[in-house]
């Protein structure tokens, strides 16, 4: 590991690559250069945004990525970092209704639930579904989930997480036990609600992060404190708007940016990274390299084999979070019957999660969500008609073929068109569909993934493949496969803290990430050599 330390005779030039333009990246390459280091960024495509570029067909301009956007207080924090506001960018609107949940309907009930926005609000709508305890049970679950949430954006998620000894700590492992926190998320939900409906409700935000509620460790609460205390917003003008406030800053500080150039291999020279060649041939040098894209990708494809930290077989063996199968369509004319986010949670969800995770297949009766920004946002579509966003949970590493595709897009609209009483597909002017192979080559993503690993507790914090290089100073890494883990929030936190530890390395800012040690050391390459 290197660690250079800045004295009076050190004149070089610092200079960083980071390799990738998507939340992480444009994080990493804005702190880098606060801190000091001469930065360029290189992306493979025309625009920056990684998976929240846009694209645009007949007037109609979708978000191709995220469509959520939660934990508002973590961009703030970002932008505040730089001395702005992300009102210098965007005008965020909060949504009220915070999304709307269509129910199976042989449950019987109320056919769909518009979840409202604001505590006091949902406090009546829990105490409607359980008379006489809902509330009560609901304010035990929000203050349970605040101080989680709390703990979680002030200290834990800020850990770059390199050592396991990190987190030997008396006070988190007290908490995780007195919260239950090791338990999954499931149970968790149900010591405090009994209709199935309200466990669902407080259950689902975690599905974001790649794994079903049985699979994840109820200290992913703190999704539902987002959601439901935090709330659901929307940026006017589309998702991209935080890239475009993000590039801004970057180029306040004088980051330099390379679009539409790919990256071919990273250079390594006597051990140390040097800096990239390009697609044609062009090298850039530079003192250290930053790779925001898929981990995998970049270990197994721009890494010679003896650079490589994790083998193929142990990849395989990870558990990678859902992939999808989007929809982008402009639809002639409105749809009713949606709300900007709708989930269409009517189907069996441990039928198509079983598809999803344990036995890999395209779903017969497919859950989906659609997005409808055009609702609020006529920008995002000519005058008088909808701009849709579907996504369909699918296995990661599915064949990916028309067919298929074509197949879910029957059964999706069938029961769009069945549930709004819309007439949707002689009304559509623009399709686009993406799915596994748009993820693996536009992105490079390990199995068509997109949305990293899953968030399963082998699979958390520093038993993440790591921030640091284990096999070459001077190179870093940041995204969804890596720390924190998957989501725009996350994402800003890995740059940050990818960045933070090569300025540390470099000598640049003062070195708060502790060392594990000689013993910690040992209890790391043993951890590892058990999971692996």
């Amino acid at each position: 590991m290197c660690h250079r330390n800045n004295t009076e005779n050190d004149d070089m030039t610092r200079t960083a690559i980071v390799i990738g333009a998507g939340f992480s990246g444009l994080a990493a390459a804005c702190h880098l250069a606060q801190g000091g280091v001469s930065v360029t960024v290189v992306e493979r495509h025309e625009q920056p945004g990684g998976r929240a570029r846009t694209w645009e067909e007949g007037g109609f301009r979708f978000d191709m990525g995220p469509s959520w956007y939660w934990m508002p207080d973590l961009f703030e924090r970002f932008f505040a970092q730089f001395g702005h506001k992300v009102s210098d960018f965007y005008e965020l609107r909060r949504l009220d209704p915070s999304y709307r949940i269509v129910w199976p309907e042989h449950e019987g009930g109320e056919p769909h639930w518009d979840v409202p926005a604001g505590l006091e609000a949902l406090r009546a709508m829990f105490e409607a579904e359980e008379p006489g305890r809902g509330g009560e049970a609901f304010d035990g679950f929000v203050a349970e989930t605040r101080y989680i949430y709390e703990t979680a954006v002030g200290d834990y998620l800020l850990r770059p997480s390199l050592s396991v000894m990190e987190f030997f700590d008396v006070r988190l492992v007290s908490e995780l036990w007195r919260l239950k926190m090791l338990s999954s998320m499931h149970d968790y939900a149900e010591r405090f609600f009994n209709h199935p409906r309200l466990v669902r409700l407080v259950e689902w935000p975690v599905l974001f992060l790649g794994a079903s509620a049985q699979d994840t460790s109820a200290m992913y609460s703190l999704m539902s404190y987002a959601d439901m205390a935090l709330g659901t917003w929307y940026p006017m003008g589309g998702m991209h708007r935080i890239i475009e406030g993000m590039v801004s800053v970057a180029k306040e500080l004088n980051v330099s940016f390379r679009l539409g150039a790919e990256v071919e291999q990273i250079e390594v020279r006597r051990g140390r990274a040097a800096g990239v060649r390009l697609r044609g041939g062009e090298r850039l040098e530079a003192d250290a390299v930053l790779a925001s894209a898929d981990y995998n990708f970049v270990e197994q494809q721009l890494l010679e084999p003896r650079y490589r930290q994790i083998s193929e077989g142990a990849w395989d063996r990870k558990v990678m979070s859902p992939s999808s199968l989007l929809f982008y369509v402009g639809v002639e004319g409105r749809v009713e019957g949606l709300e900007h986010h709708t989930l269409f949670f009517d189907e069996d969800l441990d039928a198509h999660m079983d598809a999803v995770y344990k036995d890999p297949r395209w779903p017969k009766a497919p859950l989906f969500y659609v997005c409808a920004p055009s609702l609020i946002d006529p920008s995002c579509a000519p005058e008088g008609c909808e701009n849709l966003f579907i996504l369909v949970p699918l296995a990661a590493g599915l064949e990916d073929s028309d067919a298929a595709r074509e197949r879910t897009w029957q059964t999706v609209m069938d029961r769009l068109e069945a549930k709004t009483g819309a007439t949707i597909r002689d009304r559509v002017r623009v399709r686009r569909d993406y799915a596994m192979r748009d993820f693996v080559a536009d992105y490079g993503a390990f199995k068509g993934n997109a949305y990293g690993m899953a968030n399963t507790l082998p699979q958390t914090g520093p038993l993440k493949p790591p921030l640091r290089s284990r096999k070459v100073e001077g190179l870093y890494f940041a995204g969804q496969l890596t720390v924190p883990g998957p989501g725009m929030p996350p994402s800003l936190i890995s740059g940050e803290l990818s960045a933070r530890v090569l300025l540390e390395d470099a000598g640049l800012i003062e070195v708060k990430t502790p060392q594990p040690g000689v013993v910690g050391e040992v209890v790391d390459a043993a951890v590892r050599a058990a999971l692996s």
